[in-house]
């Protein structure tokens, strides 16, 4: 099993391309579904979760096909006829975010029979609200030995759809089951992250009449078919963020290209208020700091545009080595400050009750074996240990590869001392 190693105390300088984002690229993925024709999306990452899903939908009908285009990396999915509506857990259980092939699968071929993605180590996440939605359509939905059976065979209706909590994952499966129903349907309480207003790009541009994602109230009116499109990921806030955190970090100066900083103002307002340099430039931003150490700021994650549950543990290590005590209040999932033993075990000083975490920081962390426990926990090392004293060595970062494109490559460009090591043993710069 591949580690990373990462040896502390040299400051980041360079540039850094922000890919595409991760958690929009999947869901645009599983619109290939709803059409005959292909469906073109650039600004592809290359990422373990991207070649998860489309694993599933080969298995499903989808050709997909990945190439280097005009516009950076490519993906061409075409699914000309459905071939199975048989979503296995062997295949789903990989990555929750394939279980939205349900709704496009029922939208187009009337039936389908997918498994329940099961737990996760950050919540339970559970998809009941998934499977109301779809009720709501007109779909009716057995569960049966761990598969979810989904039926329509006259086709979807529109409805009305009342979200009880903010769900971006159901709201994202409403509108992709939605846009080929009959007639109206309006979700409530939808959210508002900006990857729901990138999905409606991409359906509208595909044929969809879509309106208001990015708001609390998105209505969709359906449409029989839906055509091929052309269509650009937009930038992955979450590595925006993170790049920015590791730069704020170590200390120097990285400019990040291919990125909207408006993505994460509640991040860069928070890197401003501890000390960090933030100036941004015509395709993305500056993060800078020469020298000085950096004060605790307290954080509480929220919904988009608020400050995101998926740069919690990004932020809480940038606070381990600021002066003073910081709270971080985490409000989206429960059981989310796995990586502050993991953390401690680099010196830093942090207690955990409930759902808020107390940070006070150290002079110096210091290298140390630490394990991964989720994609945003590893990455939270990894930054920690671009200023530990030492070596750290992070294990099991499959969680990295599903969400992080060529890390080592794009932190080693800016002068950091990371390396992979390979599970026989061998290094990998």
């Amino acid at each position: 099993m591949d580690r990373i190693a990462i040896t502390g105390g040299a400051q980041l300088h360079g540039t850094i391309p922000v890919s595409g984002a991760k958690n929009s690229a999947i869901k645009l993925m599983a619109a290939s579904l709803l059409t005959d024709e292909p469906l073109r999306l650039t600004n592809m990452p290359r990422l373990a979760d991207t070649r998860f899903l489309g694993k599933l939908l080969t298995r499903l009908g989808v050709q997909v096909t990945e190439s280097d285009g005009p516009a950076g990396q490519q993906t061409v999915l075409h699914a000309p006829e459905i071939t199975s509506g048989f979503a296995p857990y062997d295949l789903v259980r990989q990555m929750r975010a394939s279980f939205n092939v349900l709704g496009p699968l029922v939208a187009r071929s009337g039936q389908a029979k997918v498994s329940l993605p099961g737990g996760c180590t950050i919540g339970a996440r559970p998809v009941d609200l998934h499977l109301q939605a779809l009720e709501a359509l007109g779909a009716k939905i057995d569960l049966h030995e761990g598969y979810v059976y989904a039926q329509a065979p006259r086709g979807l209706k529109g409805a009305e759809i009342i979200f009880p909590i903010v769900s971006v994952g159901a709201t994202e499966h409403a509108m992709l089951a939605a846009v080929l129903a009959d007639g109206v349907t309006v979700i409530h309480n939808a959210a508002c992250e900006p990857e729901l207003a990138d999905l409606q790009d991409c359906l509208n541009a595909m044929g969809a009449k879509v309106e208001g994602a990015g708001t609390p109230t998105i209505a969709i009116t359906g449409v029989a078919r839906l055509k091929g499109a052309t269509h650009a990921v937009i930038p992955d806030r979450i590595e925006m963020g993170t790049y920015a955190v590791a730069a704020a970090m170590a200390g120097g100066e990285v400019r990040l290209t291919n990125a909207r900083p408006g993505l994460i103002d509640a991040l860069l307002d928070k890197l401003k208020e501890a000390g960090a340099g933030v100036e941004p430039t015509a395709d993305g931003v500056i993060i800078r700091r020469n020298g000085h150490r950096l004060d605790a700021v307290d954080v509480e994650t929220a919904p988009f545009p608020g400050f995101a549950t998926d740069l919690q543990a990004q932020f809480m290590a940038l606070m381990t080595t600021a002066k003073g005590e910081s709270r971080i209040r985490e409000t989206i999932f429960e059981n989310r400050f796995m990586h502050a033993p993991e953390l401690m075990r680099l010196g830093a000083d942090i207690s955990v009750s409930g759902g808020e975490a107390r940070v006070r920081g150290v002079e110096q962390l210091e290298g140390a074996e630490v394990m991964a426990t989720d994609l945003r926990a590893s990455v939270s090392l990894v930054i920690a240990g671009l200023v530990a004293r030492g070596e750290t060595t992070v294990s099991r970062i499959y969680h990295l590869d599903r969400g992080f494109e060529r890390l080592e490559e794009k932190l080693g460009a800016c002068g950091a001392q990371v390396r992979r090591i390979k599970g026989d043993g061998e290094a990998e710069l």
